[in-house]
């Protein structure tokens, strides 16, 4: 029996680098017919060893059954034994219904494959047609997750059941079940192809350091920059790849290297109110530093916020539970972690994003930022509403609170923040600072005994 060619094998061997693509499982088909709808197999990505599979709507229009969940598992023990990423490329009409039992026992397989490899090998699952039901939440288990325009269909229950329009790229992306909404699917293989360029290929690569693109003394100009500008300005080469730059704006996360080093960055967005901390914004910031800490990926944050998200809306999400989350993310993260105060860190925006006590290694802050329990405003008419006269005026005690209560270097006195630094040097210290702690998740060295002395 000869191997036939068709859309899922196709799809799967141009992710690879050309010629590199072998197919395993090749010949493992069901009872009923010649075909099973997945195709699986290894190959290089940049020269970098990589584990794939493929829905294969050419085959039973991808219909999932146990023989699919069998091959993808095969391939997972594989990418695990050898500490290699895994794609995972879903096309699929749903499941084999006729089977019974059988494919939502499948299903489950599946799951725990995703969920044993989350944290040990990166997973990145490209929607390049219909991902619905159970594969819908395979997919959102991925570290990360790329859809196409006018393509990908992500949902679990479809528009026909719920009475309305959901589940296109765009919508996925809105809500935050997209990373990386790409044009066209060749858009999408290179946005891959990056990604898993950056990327280790396990947790136990550790930092590495990759050729320097950039100058890392080069000077910055910052001043009102904020978001995903602000990072362009400091990243190598201005390169930044954003994730999930739909959903919850008033946060940008992505990727960024500092001196060859990748590193996670988290950056308030003051230009979307006020750069506010909400539910949305703390689930995709607390993601970030999850997912960076799983591989020793130092993770940057960039401070420039007002505080947290205020209202009703927010509080029935609830608020205080998605903070804890994002305060629990970066409390338990052991990777190196660096946090610069930009602008405004108002409130629980100071603590939540990467302070010192939730266990930054190093925090630094603008000569001009804001460090405040509260907004200098409602500081004043809290605390010094008595103290305006017709010679001081409410502007002249918010700028005397600012100066003696909110600036960079009173938060330096009480060891809050580690430096006030220079904005065009903001570069420099970010690249040195990346640098002293890439050593950190190695841990600390073993001692056989001490050294006695004389």
């Amino acid at each position: 029996m000869e191997k036939s060619t068709t859309v899922g094998t196709q799809k799967i061997a141009a992710l690879f680098d050309a010629g590199t693509f072998v197919e395993t499982g090749a010949y493992m088909k069901r009872a009923d017919t010649d075909l099973t709808g997945v195709v699986c197999g290894y190959g290089a990505i940049g020269g970098k060893l990589v584990y794939a599979f493929s829905q294969d709507s050419d085959r039973k229009k991808g219909a999932f059954d146990a023989l699919q969940a069998e091959k993808i598992a095969m391939l997972y023990s594989m990418a695990m034994k050898n500490g290699a990423p895994i794609v995972g490329m879903f096309d699929s009409a749903g499941a084999m219904i006729s089977d019974g039992a059988s494919v939502m026992s499948a299903y489950g397989k599946l799951l725990k494959c995703v969920s044993d490899a989350s944290g040990v090998i990166p997973q990145i699952a490209l929607i390049g047609g219909v991902c619905a039901g159970m594969s819908a939440t395979v997919a959102a288990m991925f570290d990360l997750v790329v859809t196409v325009k006018d393509q990908s269909e992500l949902f679990v229950n479809a528009p026909f059941i719920v009475g309305k329009e959901i589940g296109s790229a765009e919508k996925a992306s809105e809500n935050g079940l997209s990373s990386v909404l790409a044009e066209n699917e060749a858009e999408a293989m290179a946005k891959i192809a990056k990604l898993i360029a950056l990327l280790p290929s396990n947790n136990e690569d550790g930092v590495v350091a990759e050729e320097i693109t950039d100058d890392i003394n080069r000077t910055v100009a910052v001043d009102g920059l904020t978001g995903k500008a602000l990072v362009e300005v400091l990243a190598d080469a201005s390169d930044f790849i954003e994730i999930g730059a739909d959903y919850a704006k008033e946060t940008v996360v992505g990727f960024a290297s500092f001196g060859g080093v990748l590193c996670g960055v988290i950056a308030s967005n003051k230009d979307e109110n006020g750069g506010v901390i909400t539910c949305d914004g703390a689930k995709k910031a607390a993601k970030m530093v999850s997912l960076c800490d799983s591989f020793s990926i130092p993770v940057l944050t960039l401070v420039d916020s007002v505080g947290v998200e205020v209202s009703a809306e927010a509080e029935g999400a609830p608020l205080a539970s998605q903070l804890g989350k994002l305060a629990m993310s970066y409390a338990s993260a052991d990777t190196a972690k660096i946090t610069v105060v930009i602008g405004k860190a108002y409130g629980a925006a100071f603590t939540l994003l990467g302070s010192k006590a939730l266990g930054a290694d190093m925090v630094y802050a603008l000569p001009a930022s804001e460090i405040s329990v509260m907004a200098p405003a409602s500081a004043v008419a809290f605390l010094w509403n008595d103290r305006i006269t017709e010679d001081t005026t409410r502007a002249d005690l918010e700028k005397k609170w600012v100066s003696e209560n909110a600036s960079a270097e009173a938060a330096a006195s009480d060891g809050s923040i580690d430096d006030v630094i220079v904005p065009a040097e903001l570069r420099q210290r970010i690249c040195a600072a990346v640098y002293m702690l890439m050593m950190k998740n190695a841990g600390e060295p073993r001692r056989k005994h001490c050294n006695l002395p004389l």
